[in-house]
């Protein structure tokens, strides 16, 4: 029995060995097994799940699917290539040349405001032209340009990431590219467009000779002061044909074709003459001149340009003038760009006001034969919600004097600084209702000289709101001590004043010593205004190019840079200006209208800028000598040499321009401060007399203004302005003795 069981296991084991040595010889795999249904399936896996056979026909199928794809679409792009290039036509010079002109609309979009660039071409034979004019293109632009083969890919490649990533359009590098790129102006910017230009460069390379191809070149050139073409601009520049070019006058043209309008010789002659200097070495180094003949050569004068086209006379220059300032500001568009790129601008400029304004504000027009001769008047108007410009009074005529008077001209503006200290001191946490010494004159800590009121008038104790009314210098030199000018300066700049012209080093920043543009106190307002929402001022709405797409948008969001309710504060004291102070004449604009007057050191210049919670509107008068150095305001009839007729110019602007539209009332205002500040050290410390003071029927202007209104303090009688004060009031505190007047010193500066 033993030796039995001893055999049949020894047969078994190697009946295993011989099996397990035959499935070694043939796979190292388990042998599947038939399962019922007769199909082959995996033997069971002790560690996990049973795992199907790979499936070849499935990865051969992916595979044929995405050859076949990519066929396709070679397939596609061969056939859209040889339609394009079967469809693209090689254009004439004449027809090449057409880039459209810019046409500038007002903020309807479809009334024209004007153009740049009036084109002026004349296509000529180049036959007659002197070797040298088109050897300095050559040299300048494409110094391989008879070698190679018209088309540069990696230009091509640059060119076209640049502009759909949303650089600075650029064009080709070759000359025929740059032929080609002029054709297509403002289509450059898409894939087909991009891919029709360089099509159009190989067929150009194809049918045209190396000199036709330069000829057509020259032909439709920009070349600035709105010349296209050899010929218009050898007249431009140099009054004379173009066959009549010296070599030194050809080179000087070429140099600057990259930025013409900004490498004249006329804008920026150092810059020309590098662009000079350059295209006469490479013409040497090129055997075109001789060194004799580049030693010599010495950059040519040109002609002044000629005067801008019509569309630059009267008002609309300086508008047109902004609008290229705008957009050629931070890069998003060139000069040239606007010249030839045949936009469609929308301007931010309402067409009635703007007419409005002018018949207002020019001496010529609404001045009634009252404004002295050579006096300078500027004015805004925005909208603060967004920052647009509505109108703007920057001169008569942009032909006669290119200055601006409301972003360029700078003059005092004296009291309409004093919102910014007053919000200042709201921030502090001070009460509107604190009362301060007002009388006049007084003395201040590192001011050497006493300070005055307008006129010397003391007004007693008297609050901040009376204060601000009746534009209280004494009161408000209190308030800059507390703060510190440069707090005063902060607090403008922050509202959008230019940090260079308000920096907070003068002694009297709170009265307005330093000299602002209208623009800069129209973008300051807007912050109080819109509610501590700082906009960003702009006269540019939309840019399309010449198929209707959009390439620029205004910026109109809104920052918020103060609280709320501190600028309501501000805004309900600002509105006592024209309820009792120094505006009263603009209670008749029938609306909610919150304001400051301002007179300048020495009454050199008067301004008013006021708002109402959807339009702000400065104005502001000055007269410079011969030299542009401020003098003494002559009087404007029976307003004045102040404050006064600005705030009849607001006036008489607002009530038309508000007439149909329904009144909105300023927010209610909250005064959370403490009467004599946090630590009970500003101004009186709180021991104030009161009163109350009540519109008569035909000063309430509706919801905002009306009903009575508490003020503490004296002094609210006799507004600088000479204006009749209204209300009940309590005897000042006895002024101090009069001091005899200071002249041209700051310290007299005005309401």
């Amino acid at each position: 029995m033993a030796s039995r069981k001893n055999m049949s296991s020894a047969r078994s084991r190697t009946a295993a060995s011989r099996g397990s040595r035959r499935s070694g010889r043939h796979t190292s795999a388990p042998r599947r097994r038939r399962g019922r249904g007769g199909s082959a399936t995996m033997p069971r896996n002790n560690h996990g799940p049973r795992r199907k056979a790979p499936k070849p026909k499935k990865r051969h199928l992916l595979l044929k699917w995405i050859i076949g794809i990519v066929l396709a679409g070679l397939v596609a792009g061969i056939a859209a290539f040889v339609y394009l290039y079967v469809t693209t036509e090689v254009p004439q010079p004449e027809k090449i040349a057409m880039a459209e002109k810019t046409t500038l609309y007002y903020s309807d979009g479809t009334t024209e405001m004007g153009h740049f660039a009036t084109q002026n071409r004349e296509i000529i034979s180049c036959d007659a032209l002197p070797k040298y004019v088109g050897q300095s293109i050559v040299s300048s632009e494409n110094q391989t340009f008879y070698k190679d083969k018209g088309v540069d890919l990696k230009g091509i490649a640059r060119a076209f990431l640049n502009n759909v990533t949303g650089g600075a359009r650029q064009g080709g590098s070759t000359i025929t590219q740059q032929y080609a790129e002029r054709y297509y102006m403002g289509d450059t910017h898409t894939y087909l467009g991009k891919l029709r230009e360089a099509i159009l460069a190989v067929k150009i390379t194809q049918t045209q000779s190396k000199d036709q191809v330069l000829c057509n070149y020259m032909n439709t050139i920009y070349l600035g002061r709105g010349a296209y073409g050899i010929q218009a601009a050898a007249k431009a520049y140099y009054n004379k044909d173009a066959k009549d070019l010296t070599m030194p006058e050809a080179a000087m043209l070429a140099g600057i074709i990259p930025a013409p309008s900004t490498w004249d010789p006329a804008v920026n002659s150092k810059r020309a003459d590098q662009r000079f200097n350059r295209v006469i070495s490479i013409m040497k180094s090129q055997g075109y001149i001789t060194p004799g003949d580049a030693r010599s050569a010495k950059p040519p004068q040109t002609i002044s340009p000629q005067a801008q086209e019509n569309s630059y006379a009267g008002q609309n220059g300086y508008l047109l003038q902004m609008v290229r300032e705008e957009l050629t500001a931070d890069g998003t568009f060139s000069r040239d760009d606007l010249d030839t790129g045949g936009y469609k601008i929308v301007t931010t400029i309402d067409k009635n006001k703007q007419d409005l304004m002018f018949k207002v504000a020019s001496p010529s027009q609404g001045g009634d034969g009252i404004v002295p001769a050579g006096v300078q008047i500027g004015g805004m108007s925005v909208n603060p919600k967004d920052g647009s410009i509505e109108s703007v009074y920057a001169g008569d005529d942009y032909l006669t004097k290119q200055l601006n008077n409301a972003t360029q001209a700078t003059y005092e503006p004296g009291s309409t600084m004093k919102p910014f200290a007053l919000l200042a001191t709201v921030q502090a946490g001070v009460s509107l209702n604190t009362t301060f010494n007002g009388n006049s004159p007084r003395t201040y800590t590192n001011i050497t000289q006493p300070v005055q009121n307008f006129g010397n008038q003391s007004f007693g104790n008297a609050n901040l709101y009376s204060a601000t009314a009746n534009s209280v210098n004494t009161i408000y030199m209190d308030l800059q001590q507390h703060l510190g000018a440069k707090k005063v300066a902060q607090t403008a700049q922050a509202a959008g004043m230019n940090p260079k012209l308000v920096t907070g080093n003068n002694p009297f920043t709170v009265l307005g010593n330093d000299g602002v543009h209208v623009e800069d106190i129209a973008q300051a307002y807007s912050t109080i205004a819109n509610q501590g929402n700082k906009p960003t001022l702009h006269i540019v709405s939309a840019v399309k190019d010449p198929k209707g797409k959009d390439m620029y948008r205004a910026p109109t969001d809104t920052e918020r840079v103060f609280n709320a309710n501190d600028t309501a504060l501000v805004t309900k004291a600002m509105q006592g200006t024209v309820q009792y102070g120094t505006a009263t004449e603009a209670r008749g604009i029938g609306k909610s209208v919150a304001g400051k007057s301002g007179t300048a050191n020495d009454g050199t210049a008067g301004s008013f800028a006021g708002f109402s919670p959807n339009t702000v509107t400065v104005f502001a008068m000055w007269d410079p000598d011969g030299n542009g150095a401020p003098q003494e305001l002559p009087n404007i009839g029976r307003y004045g040499t102040g404050s006064d007729y600005p705030v009849h110019l607001f006036t008489q602007y607002m009530k038309q321009a508000l007439a149909d539209t329904p009144n909105e009332a300023f927010p209610v205002a909250k005064d959370t401060g403490k009467v004599g500040g946090p630590d009970g050290s500003w101004g009186t410390g709180g021991g104030s007399r009161s009163y109350t003071y009540t519109p008569k029927d035909d000063e309430s202007t509706g919801e905002s203004n009306g009903g009575s209104s508490t003020i503490s303090g004296g002094g609210m009688s006799g507004g600088s302005d000479g204006n009749d004060s209204s209300g009940t009031t309590t005897p000042n505190e006895p002024s101090a003795p009069s001091a005899p007047g200071e002249g041209g010193t700051p310290q007299s500066t005005g309401n």
